[in-house]
């Protein structure tokens, strides 16, 4: 299997940084920096920075997605947004099953996948997080853990549907800590999840499955994880913030 034939994505997750001038000023200057970029550029904002993104993002070959969307249409839920405003104003993508939106806001596997039905839905792109926290990779049951995790998310689509999907392996315990998954790691766990779609799917569908490492990519160890054959792309945190490290980032996609 030629690891050419996927597409390498490379998307920034901004997480809660970066008023409106912040974003202005860090897609003006990342802008020149990537655009004969190799891999699909993606851009993660927060909603309030959204059309700012887009209307910057217009004429480059920069992507915008947003942090999170709600599995309802429409409704009482007060604070959320749906997929269909996310698709109306023109994003393109939207991370689901983050980390810390499992961590600290409640998410479980069946709300994930209810969200993905409903970004699917909308006519959106999906980063669909999965990955273990410290204690289950100390148990051993990390395969056990990520399967599941993607088999529920996954359920209800469709394998035409899956080609608009990204999983994004992201092992809890290097987010935001400064660890990260030796390269040996990441492709591991990559791998285990390639083999759960096509299992799930067929093989040709696995194998044209963009799998991103999500967790403490930097400048530093990017081309060493890239490397790895199941690591198609990343899912970048912090470095996404600072226009060089990402740029440097997406320069090792190549």
């Amino acid at each position: 299997m030629n690891k050419q034939l996927r597409k390498a994505v490379v998307a920034g997750n901004w997480k809660m940084n970066n008023d409106r001038n912040a974003a202005k000023k860090l897609i003006t200057e990342l802008a020149p920096m990537v655009k004969d970029a190799a891999c699909e550029v993606v851009l993660c904002v927060p909603y309030t920075n959204l059309e700012t993104a887009l209307s910057l993002c217009e004429g480059t070959n920069m992507h915008v997605g947003a942090e999170n969307c709600h599995w309802a249409k429409s409704g009482a839920f007060t604070g959320e947004i749906s997929a269909e405003m996310l698709a109306e104003m023109g994003v393109e993508y939207v991370i689901i099953g983050h980390s810390e939106r499992r961590q600290y806001f409640g998410e479980t596997d069946q709300t994930v996948n209810a969200r993905v039905r409903a970004a699917l839905d909308a006519g959106l792109k999906v980063i669909l997080c999965v990955g273990e926290v410290l204690e289950q990779r100390e148990q051993g049951i990390t395969e056990e853990i990520v399967s599941l995790q993607t088999k529920v998310a996954l359920g209800g689509v469709s394998e035409e549907e899956l080609s608009r999907v990204i999983i994004a392996y992201e092992p809890v315990w290097a987010i935001g800590t400064g660890k990260t998954a030796t390269a040996e790691q990441a492709e591991e766990v990559c791998a285990i999840i390639r083999g759960v779609v096509a299992k799930l799917y067929t093989k040709a569908a696995a194998d044209a499955l963009t799998i991103q490492y999500g967790g403490s990519m930097k400048p530093g160890n990017a081309k060493e994880l890239l490397s790895k054959e199941d690591v198609d792309g990343g899912l970048i945190g912090g470095a996404a913030l600072v226009a060089s490290d990402f740029a440097a980032i997406i320069d090792a996609a190549r």
